[in-house]
């Protein structure tokens, strides 16, 4: 054999060679291990095209022949993927998306290994060292263009966004990548397929594309750390973390030690931990956390020490590394607490003086806070009958209704007013008035639930706001109230007898959420159906 039989084995193993350089190093993430089965693939093409030209054996020959257009096919779709991930365009990895791009790759395959009357490709001498196409084969390179124009398109789009210049220069290695490649494939169709009877045989050229790529993804992944950029960002928080941190193995064999503890703790990579060093000299406290440390090695101990070399205050923390309940190894951190210490002495010290002060301050405090409570509470209620107003009902409503129709939760509202209440003030004065308002509060506060809400409309009118209350339920309770106000007696002071007053009731019931009705609007007209109707009765609306 001559040389020309062993040029696509020589780009096998270059590839090879490229594909064990990534594999040893980078770190191992699911990004790597799509481009690894992505460059495996682009090393069977030049094997295949070797092991053609190893065997006389047509069967053999056309076997290699349909692995290697095979894995073209798949390549091609391979492509496609990986510019999906490295340009971050996941937005395309939706599964009907994914099926449509497999999809072209699939149908190439299967009529590559199953083509009838060999379409696909035909023996020259009866042989497949030299070999001729048939149909299929223009219907796969149709195949291998969509997916060069899809590549190119993802690339596009990642192109016209705002991206760094780290991440436009990766972009524009992937795009070498596939234009190489591209070009080498068109030049191989061209002279070895489209111009055979007419040119010699120039072997290796689709193979020599596929390195040429490879080689623009090497160098982008290496030049721009494309899969370290976690090992970066971890690196650059361990050395400028303000702590000291030893990483040890189960064996406490150092991992890794941050920079800052470097200049303190002369350790290394693969060294025996031993904790006893750490400390300049003893002390049962020590001697305690030293034990701790070799017989609890599954808990996070700690201590706090005055290192008499260094003169500094150091915290000093062993906590395990578990995996699945397993311990596979612990962290070592030693935290610089001397400022701490200082402004905890120097508290000690301002403590006495601090102490008198808030003794004084918290009896300031507590006047305070009871003043603001008072506020609070005059700013929520009403001053003549102690329950809510107004404007606390419209805050508390704002939010619960929300709340309500997200949930589906049923609640009502009743609206009432006391009827003929000005001739209660018009006979007996408005002090009398003032009591007939304060007793009828008083008789619906019985009647009501500690989670329902009184509150003063305005005058003699109130509201009461019912959560989580159906129609019927609603209904009840608007008749008790009604019934009990009618039979409550009012002793007035210059007044013959009792007094008892009835009430008007506008009800509203909320059941369907999908309705966006003013509440107030609603129960308001409710309430004025009651008194056009006679007074001393409720008028029920659904909504």
């Amino acid at each position: 054999m001559g040389f020309v039989v062993w040029i696509d084995l020589i780009l096998f193993f270059v590839l090879f060679a490229l594909f064990v350089y990534i594999f040893v190093s980078v770190n191992i993430t699911n990004l790597h291990k799509v481009y690894l089965a992505f460059h495996f693939t682009m090393m069977i093409w030049p094997f295949c095209q070797f092991a053609i030209k190893t065997t006389d054996n047509p069967t053999y020959q056309l076997f290699y022949v349909k692995a290697a257009f095979v894995d073209s096919a798949l390549l091609s779709t391979g492509w496609v993927f990986f510019t999906i991930l490295l340009t971050g365009q996941t937005r395309f990895l939706q599964r009907k998306i994914l099926l449509l791009l497999s999809a072209p790759a699939i149908f190439s395959a299967a009529c590559i290994i199953f083509s009838p009357c060999s379409w696909f490709v035909q023996p020259v001498n009866e042989g497949y060292i030299q070999r001729t196409y048939g149909p299929l084969f223009w219907i796969f390179i149709a195949v291998i263009i969509i997916q060069v124009v899809t590549s190119l398109y993802v690339i596009s789009t990642a192109l016209v966004r705002d991206l760094v210049p780290r991440v436009r220069k990766q972009v524009m290695l992937v795009l070498k990548g596939i234009l190489a490649v591209s070009v080498f494939i068109l030049l191989d169709i061209a002279l070895n397929v489209v111009l055979d009877p007419y040119l010699p045989v120039i072997p290796g050229m689709t193979s020599l594309g596929i390195l040429l790529s490879a080689v623009f993804f090497v160098v982008s992944i290496n030049r721009d750390k494309v899969f370290d950029l976690a090992t970066i960002a971890h690196q650059d928080v361990m050395d400028t973390i303000g702590h000291g941190i030893v990483v040890l193995d189960e064996y406490d064999n150092v991992v890794e030690i941050n920079r800052f503890l470097g200049p303190h703790m002369h350790l290394h990579r693969g060294e025996q931990f031993n904790i006893r060093i750490i400390f300049p000299e003893s002390s049962p406290a020590i001697e305690a956390f030293i034990l701790e440390y070799h017989e609890r090695p599954l808990e996070r101990i700690e201590i706090e020490i005055l290192h008499t070399v260094i003169r500094r205050y150091l915290k000093i923390q062993a906590t395990p590394i578990m995996v699945s309940g397993l311990r596979v190894g612990r962290i070592v951190t030693f935290q610089d607490i001397t400022e701490l210490q200082r402004l905890i002495h120097e508290t000690h010290q301002q403590n006495r003086v601090l102490q008198e002060r808030n003794h004084s301050l918290i009896a300031v405090q507590k006047e305070l806070y009871e003043t603001n409570r008072q506020l609070q509470q005059m700013a929520i209620t009403d001053s003549l009958t102690g329950c809510y107003n107004r404007h606390y009902l419209t805050q508390q409503l704002e939010d619960e209704v929300i709340l309500n129709r997200e949930k589906h939760i049923p609640f009502a509202l009743i609206l009432l007013d006391i009827d003929f209440f000005k001739n209660v003030n018009d006979t007996y004065g408005h002090l009398a008035g003032d009591e007939v308002i304060c007793q009828t509060v008083e008789v619906l506060k019985q009647e009501l639930r500690q989670t329902d809400v009184l509150a003063r409309y305005g005058g003699e009118e109130f509201i009461i706001y019912l959560p989580d209350t159906r129609e019927a339920e609603a209904l009840h309770v608007a008749e008790q109230v009604k019934a009990k106000v009618e039979m409550n007696q009012i002793t007035i002071a210059n007044a013959a007898g009792p007094v008892s007053v009835t009430i008007s009731m506008g009800l509203l019931t909320i059941n369907d959420f999908s309705l966006n009705s003013n509440l107030f609007e609603d129960v308001d007209q409710a309430l004025y159906q009651a008194k056009n109707k006679g007074r001393n009765r409720i008028v029920h609306i659904a909504r």
